[in-house]
């Protein structure tokens, strides 16, 4: 661990101890749905099952209960009702993480042969141009995270992208590890695809799926996993009014990286329901 980030783990750490203790008095405070120990959290991050434990990481501004520089709680649980804090995981710390109005933005967690890696976007503002990439830590007692030296292992979008280009979801499929990453393109939202054989160096593969123009003009937080026979693509479209959530249903070919999908599902905001959208050329579902 860099001198750096451990200096701002112990910063962040001594911030939410000295409210930490009065905030769990707090009669507001929930009881079931979990809570970080104060301040600020968002996103859920990296969900995994380690070492016979689930972990949680989620997005947390540990100075204020307001948005801020992104770091990544951590807590582990036995049942997934019943939650054990654990220090803060991940600040920003470094040249392509460390802006007050970036940071470390959200990602997933894999098993690598016993050793717990996270996957990342750092995200910083230069010259009022947003930055984006994708970077990697990792722990062997789920707890300790060191960021890796070769930071960032995907340092710039592919050309199909634009410095919309976040929210790794990384799975292994033939002893290969694929990254989706969000980006967007010419009002498309997109999910591009990546591989490695070690999580450490990404070969850009292609444009997984895209919008039809239908589908927002960036596709946030993606997530990808087989289900039965077929495989979901889910996202948060960005220019969508208000659908929040789609899945996507269908088949992946891995040689040629292309996801083809023939059911729609969304969710929708139940503050003011829209109608279905007829325009859909492909089966439409509605959560």
């Amino acid at each position: 661990m860099t001198s750096l980030h451990r200096d701002a783990l112990l910063r962040a750490e001594s911030s939410i101890a000295k409210v930490k203790d009065s905030v769990n008095k707090d009669l507001m405070r929930l009881k079931y749905h979990f809570m970080a120990p104060a301040y600020w959290i968002n996103d859920p991050n990296g969900l995994i099952f380690y070492k016979g434990e689930y972990h949680l990481f989620y997005q947390h501004y540990p100075y204020a209960p307001v948005w801020g520089a992104m770091h990544w709680g951590h807590a582990k649980s036995k049942d997934l009702v019943h939650w054990e804090h654990l220090p803060i995981a991940l600040a920003p710390s470094e040249s392509y993480d460390l802006h007050e109005r970036g940071g470390r933005f959200s990602g997933s967690a894999v098993d690598d042969d016993g050793v717990l890696s996270v996957l990342y976007t750092g995200t910083i503002l230069r010259d009022g141009a947003v930055i984006q990439t994708q970077n990697l830590a990792i722990s062997t007692d789920g707890i300790i995270f060191h960021k890796y030296e070769g930071n960032p292992v995907i340092s710039a979008p592919p050309k199909d992208g634009s410095a919309d280009f976040r929210d790794p979801k990384v799975w292994k499929h033939d002893n290969i590890w694929y990254m989706v990453v969000g980006s967007s393109k010419d009002g498309k939202g997109k999910a591009l695809l990546y591989k490695s054989p070690n999580l450490r160096e990404w070969d850009y593969v292609g444009v997984m799926a895209e919008s039809d123009g239908k589908m927002g003009t960036m596709w946030e937080c993606p997530d990808f996993f087989p289900l039965g026979d077929r495989y979901v693509l889910m996202f948060s479209p960005m220019g969508m009014g208000e659908n929040k959530t789609v899945y996507l249903v269908g088949d992946m070919d891995y040689d040629t990286g292309k996801f083809t999908w023939d059911t729609m599902g969304r969710s929708i905001s139940v503050t003011n329901i829209m109608p279905r959208n007829r325009s859909w050329t492909a089966k439409e579902e509605e959560l």
